[in-house]
């Protein structure tokens, strides 16, 4: 009894090992709540060289959104939004509110040439009463400061205070169903603005990755990293001196910055008309048309 006690505590070092070892891989398989375990297909950690502007939404505190892209175009968030759990790592919160947005102010950099790529991964609450949600555009009420818009089409509805202003009716051409993906752009020739759309609407409550893409010949339109929809469409879009604004539609000439923070000005229809509602993570804009996807897709 003696040696085969000496043999099983000379083998117990051993076992306990690999038990450990066991429970740190079982531990590192674990995708319920709080798991810290990075997702199948990871965001890539830095930009690459068709990156022109990255905004992870990782800031826990503070108003300031940061740019890992080459310009540094750095975003400021407006009060009525937050930080939350993301896609991957952080995510900033939306609300149906005026002063719900990320704006990042004009800079030559936003210009991408005969190619652009605009992407996201969002996770929307619901669909907007009006006309549409904008995950991210550069499109403003002024004349000719509209170059680009990637929304979400809403119900075209009335809301408890009335009809909303209309600003985005011309866009919703045939095709349009609420819930679809619309990307949008005015070309550089003189013309109508052209609109395009998904076949599928995003899903409520579920993160969706989506993109759309432009080469000077053909539009695409791509969720969670497959081709949905393309369209011919040969041209330009037209430069302008817009800001980026992220999650929201408005005329950035109305910000204030008098109470301290960058909000609406005290004589604006509090009525969110266009606020997306939900959860907007990892918005790239690159200037080429991108193919592949590869990080998008769900596990």
């Amino acid at each position: 009894m003696t040696g085969a006690r000496d043999r099983l505590s000379h083998l117990r070092p051993r076992v306990l090992a690999a038990l450990v070892a066991a429970c740190i891989a079982c531990a590192g398989c674990a995708h319920g709540p709080g798991s810290a375990q990075a997702p199948k297909y990871a965001w890539p950690a830095e930009a690459d060289s068709a990156t022109i502007a990255l905004w992870r939404m990782d800031e826990v505190v503070g108003l300031v959104i940061a740019d890992i892209g080459p310009s540094g175009l750095q975003g400021t968030a407006g009060v009525d939004t937050r930080s939350d759990y993301g896609r991957i790592g952080r995510a900033r919160a939306f609300t149906t509110s005026v002063n719900s947005f990320v704006l990042v102010p004009y800079g030559p950099a936003l210009e991408t040439g005969a190619a652009l790529t605009v992407e996201a991964w969002i996770d929307p609450d619901q669909i907007g009463t009006y006309e549409d949600t904008p995950i991210a555009g550069r499109w403003t009420p002024e004349p000719l400061q509209t170059s680009w818009l990637l929304t979400i089409v809403g119900k075209l509805g009335v809301g408890p205070n009335g009809p909303g202003p209309g600003d985005h009716l011309g866009l919703l051409r045939q095709g349009f169903a609420a819930g679809k993906v619309m990307f949008a752009f005015q070309p550089e020739e003189a013309g109508a603005n052209r609109s395009f759309f998904s076949t599928r609407p995003v899903d409520v409550g579920r993160w969706t990755h989506v993109a759309a893409t432009y080469d000077g010949q053909v539009v695409r339109i791509y969720l969670n990293g497959q081709l949905d929809a393309q369209y011919a469409s040969p041209g330009r879009i037209r430069p302008s001196e817009a800001p980026l604004v992220i999650g929201n539609y408005f005329d950035p000439r109305l910000l204030t910055t008098f109470s301290g923070d960058l909000r609406m000005g005290p004589s604006v229809d509090p009525t969110a008309y266009y606020a997306f509602s939900g959860l907007i993570d990892e918005v790239r804009i690159s200037n080429r048309a991108r193919l592949a996807f590869p990080y998008a897709r769900h596990p």
